[in-house]
């Protein structure tokens, strides 16, 4: 079988990317990919490794190019598509070669700065302007410092990592890294008048390699593809900052749900206390029931009503947002549920459990009585199906934790402020 090659013209590098894994390669280069092919963009990305031992050069052996099958359900209908990204135009290993990487910087036409690091990779770390021994902060802070040697106008910056406040956090580091490293006040009034940096949240599940599809996939399309990612239909990215450079990167006119706001807050109160927050409302009950994974619970008739009533009478009056925005969310989060492609396993969901209950959950019914003074019956019934399973379960927390529990009464239990003060 034929290895994946380019037959089409590689586009005008305008977009930085640190990461080449399966989460920015399934989700925002999938958007650039369809910016070009239906809104008749010219975006080429280049793909920065993070770290040694990545997967730029696999990448370059099929000249950036890769298959993403995308699965799920769409307004209930099972939805399969196989789609060749075509933006991406090379991968970079910066530790190999440090120049090809710091020579982007005096590209005119470069615009765009996105980056998944993950969680960790936002931090500042007091050291020498060493580019192997510091963070990702650190290295976009050499790549920023070339930029302005060069004489250039500096980016938008859209980091994509999962962390509160991304693009105000990583500004913060930059500016560390200048200081530390005497980088001058002309740099960093360049920095600051220059470059926007971002707040976003993502969201989309990206499942990376299918190794259960993997063979069919490859004999339908007739090609060998070691770089194949998968993902689920849904698809959410919201920006936080100026609404008018929506017209430079118009996600909206070919449909993807997209969103410019002045403040991404929420936007994540709304993900984490209906969709995060049910996965954790169910996954007691339905364990002590059984149940395997989020699917299998969703078939349950039982606990479908359960969720349903939990979402829309219990967490969406919790959440100030417009109604319809919320319910709408609600549906797209009950129809993620019922993937038919992947299998959410609730043992995942389960790891640690308390924390995620005392951020996803708890939050919701403090409120909930507080603006209505009464008890929401669903989310009060999760935490007592909580207590249950870490009492006759098989818990998976800090040994304290679970102690704390197994040996505790109900009452004791709920006085217990280090396990539900919210931090």
């Amino acid at each position: 079988m034929e290895q994946l090659s380019r037959k089409s013209k590689k586009h005008t590098e305008r977009v930085l990317q640190f990461g080449e894994g399966n989460f920015l390669r399934g989700f925002v280069d999938w958007m650039f990919d369809r910016l070009n092919k239906e809104c008749g963009g010219d975006y080429g990305v280049i793909i920065v490794q993070p770290l040694p031992g990545g997967r730029a050069e696999s990448l370059n052996k099929q000249d950036g190019l890769y298959t993403l099958y995308s699965r799920g359900l769409l307004n209930g209908v099972k939805t399969e598509e196989t789609r060749i990204v075509e933006c991406v135009t090379r991968g970079i290993d910066p530790y190999r070669n440090t120049e090809e990487f710091f020579s982007c910087a005096e590209n005119p036409e470069l615009r765009y700065i996105v980056s998944n690091t993950t969680e960790a990779g936002i931090e500042y770390r007091r050291g020498g302007e060493i580019f192997s021994q510091t963070t990702f902060p650190g290295r976009l802070a050499m790549f920023l410092k070339a930029r302005f040697d060069a004489g250039l106008k500096g980016f938008l910056i859209l980091p994509c990592e999962l962390i509160d406040n991304n693009g105000a956090y990583l500004k913060e580091c930059v500016m560390r890294y200048a200081e530390d490293w005497s980088y001058g006040e002309g740099f960093k009034k360049w920095l600051e008048e220059e470059n926007c940096f971002m707040n976003t949240l993502v969201d989309r599940i990206v499942t990376g390699y299918p190794k259960d599809a993997a063979a069919e996939i490859e004999r339908q399309i007739g090609y060998h593809d070691e770089m194949l990612d998968s993902a689920e239909v849904f698809h959410l990215w919201v920006i936080e900052g100026d609404k008018k450079y929506a017209a430079e990167l118009p996600f909206d006119k070919i449909g993807l749900n997209v969103v410019w706001t002045d403040d991404v807050t929420p936007y994540k109160k709304r993900k984490v206390r209906i969709l995060n927050g049910a996965h954790t409302m169910l996954s007691p009950a339905a364990m002590l029931m059984g149940v395997k994974t989020v699917r299998e619970a969703m078939e349950n008739s039982v606990i479908a009503e359960f969720v349903n009533k939990g979402i829309f009478n219990e967490m969406i009056p919790t959440v100030d947002m417009p109604s319809d925005e919320l319910k709408a969310f609600a549906y797209d989060v009950l129809e993620r549920f019922k993937n038919p492609f992947i299998d959410h396993y609730l043992s995942s969901i389960i790891l640690n459990f308390i924390s995620k209950f005392r951020v996803r959950v708890l939050p919701s019914i403090r409120d909930y009585i507080e603006k209505y003074n009464k008890i929401p019956h669903c989310l009060v019934y999760s935490l007592a199906a909580l207590i249950m399973f870490y009492k006759n379960g098989d818990p998976n927390d800090d040994e304290s934790v679970i102690e704390t529990i197994k040996r505790g009464t109900v009452s004791e239990i709920l006085k217990n402020s280090s396990l539900w003060a919210v931090i």
